[in-house]
């Protein structure tokens, strides 16, 4: 018995079609409590410019940087935690804009070394 081309290929479009299904999505509802918990677990902008600063202060050449000016890493961690909001956005946003080189500007030195002098004022 042979096919036609047509039946031919609507069978193996029909398999592929099939085969290539996605899987059905599910939703279930949720009391209210877990609603509360999810939203008070989630990280917050805010929260999250701060855990930025603090990544970029962990790194090792900043490190090495911050010891030759003679600030600990531990004091500075502690003065970005006093740091108010607006100084952490600020900072933040100097971040993303940093060169992925890591060839920094003029502008970019001042920024750190004026971090670094806040961090040295504050002890």
């Amino acid at each position: 018995m042979s096919w036609s081309p047509f039946i031919r290929c609507a069978c193996w479009s029909l398999a592929a079609a099939l085969a290539l299904q996605a899987a059905p999505a599910r939703a279930a509802m949720i009391g209210a409590e877990a609603a509360a918990a999810a939203t008070e677990n989630a990280p917050t902008p805010a929260g999250q410019e701060r855990e930025k600063v603090r990544r970029f202060l962990e790194s090792t050449a900043l490190q090495e940087r911050l010891r030759s000016l003679g600030v600990d890493g531990l004091n500075a961690a502690a003065r970005v935690d006093a740091m108010s909001q607006d100084e952490v956005h600020a900072l933040a946003e100097r971040i993303d804009a940093l060169p992925a080189g890591g060839a920094l500007s003029d502008r970019d030195w001042i920024l750190v070394l004026l971090v670094a002098l806040l961090v040295i004022v504050a002890l």
